[in-house]
């Protein structure tokens, strides 16, 4: 389980293919702080620590073809900066929303424009695959955001300076692909909508 409070931003350093796998080498100086086995949350798809090689304060995870197909991660390359978060301690404080680091949709980014000290973010996607509300939660390459306007099949973000300059959320332009994580109670909301309408 996660929050979408970013830690740090990474620096892919390695790429490299085990059959239909990709293996990746991240920079990181959380790196000294991670364990084998351990999930970490990169751009909100929560991957597993294979490697660590705290000499050179780097990791390495591996994404399986599901996920490389889901995600935006097929896109990754060297030198890309990725958002990164350790899972949520037990006893730890809970500063964002419940986030599982399972990707829903990928969503490409219509508009960015700046307003008044923050920047304001459009997004679509594919029509059914999640609903937003205004002012409910969404977690967009990781970062735990609050909906501003919401349309069947997009919605927009409003980003403060803070998260603008501590994620890769100030990287992205038109057309760039994102990784979406819908509120988890608005998913429940959705199935039992679902099951309702399939009994009609």
């Amino acid at each position: 389980m996660f929050t979408g409070i970013i830690e740090e931003i990474g620096k892919i350093v390695e790429i490299t293919n085990e059959k239909e796998n990709k293996c990746f080498k991240i920079h990181s100086k959380l790196s000294s702080e991670l364990k084998i086995d351990q999930s970490f949350s990169h751009d909100g798809v929560c991957l597993t620590v294979t490697e660590i090689d705290i000499k050179n304060s780097t990791y390495k995870v591996t994404a399986i073809q599901e996920t490389l197909n889901r995600t935006n991660l097929a896109k990754w390359h060297v030198g890309y900066e990725v958002n990164l978060e350790r899972a949520m301690k037990a006893d730890g404080r809970f500063d964002g929303h419940f986030v599982q680091g399972h990707i829903d949709a990928i969503g490409i980014i219509d508009e960015i424009h700046e307003a008044n000290g923050s920047w304001m973010i459009f997004i679509q996607y594919q029509e059914g695959l999640g609903y937003t509300v205004s002012k409910g939660s969404i977690t967009l390459n990781g970062v735990s955001l609050t909906v501003v306007d919401s349309f069947p099949n997009a919605f927009s973000v409003a980003i403060i300076p803070y998260t603008w300059g501590h994620t890769n959320l100030s990287k992205l332009e038109k057309g760039s692909i994102v990784n979406l994580e819908f509120d988890i109670f608005g998913k429940y909301v959705q199935r039992l909508q679902q099951m309702e309408m399939n009994r009609i």
